[in-house]
């Protein structure tokens, strides 16, 4: 079964701008002022509110997407036609030319499965972060690639700890929301703008120890079906640069479609090796 964008149903793409918020970059002159921010601070609330009502807008998404990530030490790019549901059930089919579907990858949540078309192999087991990073590296859990993915970002688990808080990033001059996981590390929630205008431009996640575990920017934002998401999402891991990492560029999709029955399970064709996997190392 192949994923298809489905284009001409009224849930077309209107590109806003052609370079986006950059976020995550350094400021090209070093003594340039701060930034001072323009309009009353945030609470924590409003911009936790803000965050629940894209990811209560956007449940599910059908996408042809450009792809580039590191994979193996090697630089890949493909087509990727994805099936992405918020709950963590996800479905990549990568394309490259000349050649059509190259490999498969999907996820019901707890279990994945991979079938590389080129060594006519299924690799199948938990669908834990290296397993799900297999075919685009992004090595989180599927909920969290779900989000990153649907242009947000998934909240660690409620905690006790420090309750979230609101910081001015003033190089970029972007809204800073910190909200603490219980093991002690962080999620950062980058805004742009205000009110109506208020957007979601990047994450990051540090842990314990402050360093970071990976970062996103979204970018190049369009209307899709009514609603603003990026065009381009980036993602790396660890201190790697956005350059050493995944971007995503989409070329066309539509939301919230109910998924084709069985969209989320793979079987092994006729005469394919299967091989059952564990887990390797998370991010």
């Amino acid at each position: 079964m192949t994923v298809r964008s489905h284009v001409g149903r009224g849930h077309g793409v209107r590109v806003l701008g052609s370079s986006g918020w950059m976020v995550l970059v350094a400021v090209s002159c070093t003594h340039a002022p701060p930034v001072v921010r323009p309009y009353p601070a945030p609470t924590a609330d409003l911009l936790l509110a803000a965050l629940a009502a894209q990811q209560h807008a956007i449940s599910g998404m059908n996408a042809r997407a450009r792809a580039t990530s590191w994979l193996g030490g090697e630089r890949v790019r493909a087509t990727v036609n994805m099936l992405v549901e918020r709950d963590g059930r996800l479905r990549f089919e990568a394309e490259v030319r000349l050649e059509g579907t190259v490999a498969t990858l999907v996820t019901d949540g707890p279990t994945f499965a991979l079938l590389d078309a080129r060594r006519n192999e299924l690799s199948r087991g938990p669908a834990c972060p290296a397993n799900v990073a297999s075919l685009i590296r992004i090595p989180l859990a599927p909920t969290e690639v779900a989000a990153v993915l649907l242009g947000d970002a998934r909240l660690p688990e409620p905690t006790g700890a420090a309750p979230p808080a609101v910081s001015w990033d003033d190089r970029r001059g972007l809204d800073v929301l910190t909200v603490s996981d219980r093991d002690g590390g962080a999620l950062q929630l980058l805004f742009h703008g205000q009110d109506a205008g208020r957007e979601l431009v990047a994450a990051v996640r540090v842990g314990a120890d402050g360093r970071r575990r990976w970062q996103t920017a979204y970018q190049r934002f369009e209307t899709v079906a009514g609603r603003r998401l990026p065009g381009t999402i980036r993602f790396a891991e660890r201190d790697a640069s956005f350059d050493d990492g995944v971007e995503i560029r989409f070329e066309d999709r539509t939301l919230d479609e109910p998924p084709p029955a069985a969209a989320f399970v793979l079987a092994a064709p006729p005469g394919v090796t299967v091989k059952e996997i564990g887990c390797g190392p998370g991010p």
